[in-house]
């Protein structure tokens, strides 16, 4: 069954008379009513072309967190093989908002880590619906620093609102653990690649996304704040986080006209949720191509490009 979003209250009063008309036709044999339900397809297709042609920054925001797009262990599963998962930072504990291990990608060794957000209630509490506190970041940086050890590529696929805020993460210094793994990203001594599968919000996002390429999902986002956290600051008011949205500029579109965004994978018509296949497949292409254009650098070169990179960020706008 698909989950509607808001916008697409329409198509789903014509996806759902076309599936009457044939629950209708199933039950009274001898009923033809497939060119009415045809004619209904023909619409609900033209509508969803329509509704997905220009996405508005907010409704990409409500796009980006549908409960349906493919997680971060639905890419787990799909494009890496042999995946062993690595538990716990050595400190304190295990964080189920981070998943991270080894495998291989087309037969090479790897390092992934990402955010997790679940699939269902019971695994949304569990892994904290990707919302990660600082033994999340600080096995991250384990795992970073492993696969400069070994020297393995190191996958991060982002998909978060943001770095849990609650009290007990603050007391075991959430900020100085999210500064650790962005600043690991940056000292790798091997390729970094990040892809942004869904949201990437704030530090939580920036901390897996200091990457050599960094890549996103045709409807994900990036932004240094949540569209409602921005409009409650600025106006006092969450209702805002429409023009919030425009304003943080946190499309694929906009980030790669910034700069910030390397390269925009392409999801299929509606969204990532509603072929997980064709989006999972564009992302092992845009993975593997990245993967070549890192192939062979040296871990100096790696560390110092990476370096200018970012150091180069907002250059051109500070120029004009």
């Amino acid at each position: 069954m698909t989950n509607y979003l808001d916008f697409e209250k329409p198509l789903a009063e014509i996806e759902g008379k076309a599936e009457e008309l044939r629950a209708m036709a199933r039950q009274s044999e001898g009923m033809d009513i497939e060119a009415e339900a045809s004619a209904l397809d023909k619409k609900a297709a033209d509508m969803l072309v329509a509704l997905y042609k220009e996405l508005t920054p907010w409704r990409k925001c409500q796009v980006a967190r549908h409960p349906d797009r493919p997680h971060c262990s639905d890419y787990i599963k799909a494009l890496f093989s042999e995946y062993t998962p690595l538990a716990g930072d050595r400190n304190f504990a295990d964080d189920a908002a981070v998943m991270g291990g080894l495998a291989r990608f087309d037969g090479k060794p790897v390092m992934v880590i990402g955010h997790e957000k679940g699939n269902d209630t019971k695994g949304r509490i569990k892994h904290n619906f990707g919302m990660a506190r600082p033994e999340g970041y600080r096995k991250a940086v384990r795992l970073i620093e492993m696969a400069g050890k070994f020297g393995l590529p190191v996958v991060t696929l982002i998909d978060t609102a943001g770095a849990y805020p609650g009290k007990g993460a603050e007391e075991r210094g959430q900020s100085e653990a999210i500064a650790r793994s962005t600043e690991a990203c940056l000292q790798a001594g091997v390729p970094l690649i990040s892809i942004i599968i869904g949201e990437g919000g704030s530090g939580g996002a920036v901390a897996f996304a200091t990457g050599d390429r960094v890549a996103m999902l045709e409807h994900s986002i990036y932004s240094v704040i949540t569209p409602e956290g921005c409009a409650s600051i600025l106006w006092k008011d969450a209702e805002k986080m429409r023009e919030a949205a425009e304003a943080l500029r946190l499309t694929a579109k906009d980030l790669t006209q910034l700069g910030v965004v390397d390269r925009v994978i392409k999801e299929p018509l509606g969204g990532a949720h509603r072929d997980k296949a064709a989006t999972l497949e564009a992302v092992r292409v845009a993975l593997e191509e990245m993967l070549k254009e890192l192939d062979g650098k040296a871990g100096k070169a790696l560390i110092a490009s990476r370096r200018k990179k970012y150091l180069d960020l907002g250059s051109k706008g500070l120029a004009a």
